[in-house]
């Protein structure tokens, strides 16, 4: 079985995900919803829009994404899903969706799981020096070094 999987977000970032995907994966096309929420949409209007591509979708179960949990599109999607063949997952990131893109073959509850799993642990400081497996030249200045 495979997932589908729904953004809603604030516009235009639902729009922006799903072109990054489709960029990578063009043949998820039919999969992969977006649904932008505009500042002066009323809700009811953005939840009857979200149920329409919801049954558009070309799966039984979906995973719905958003943006900022209380927000609109949250509170939208809270409506929407059921818990039995949809979940929600607040705090959308691209590397969130890249992993649940992945693993849309897995059961509802563990795609949920790798989601939180794929926000969380692809967020990360980066060093600005180079990595410790990266030899030094010898123009790079000795006392201060910087590690990751």
């Amino acid at each position: 079985m495979t997932i589908a999987i729904l953004i809603i977000a604030h516009a235009p970032l639902a729009s922006a995900l799903r072109a990054c995907v489709l960029h990578v994966y063009p043949e998820l096309e039919q999969d992969l919803g977006a649904l932008d929420v505009q500042a002066n949409e009323p809700p009811e209007n953005t939840l009857a829009a979200a149920q329409i591509m919801m049954a558009q979708l070309a799966a039984p179960t979906v995973l719905v994404l958003t943006d900022v949990f209380g927000a609109t599109p949250c509170n939208v999607a809270q409506k929407l899903v059921d818990g039995v063949h949809s979940k929600l997952v607040a705090g959308v990131n691209l590397p969130m969706l890249l992993r649940t893109i992945n693993y849309r073959k897995e059961s509802l509850d563990l795609l949920v799981a790798r989601a939180l799993a794929g926000g969380t642990q692809c967020i990360m400081q980066v060093a600005v020096s180079a990595p410790l497996n990266q030899t030094k030249k010898s123009h790079d200045p000795g006392p201060h070094d910087h590690h990751q």
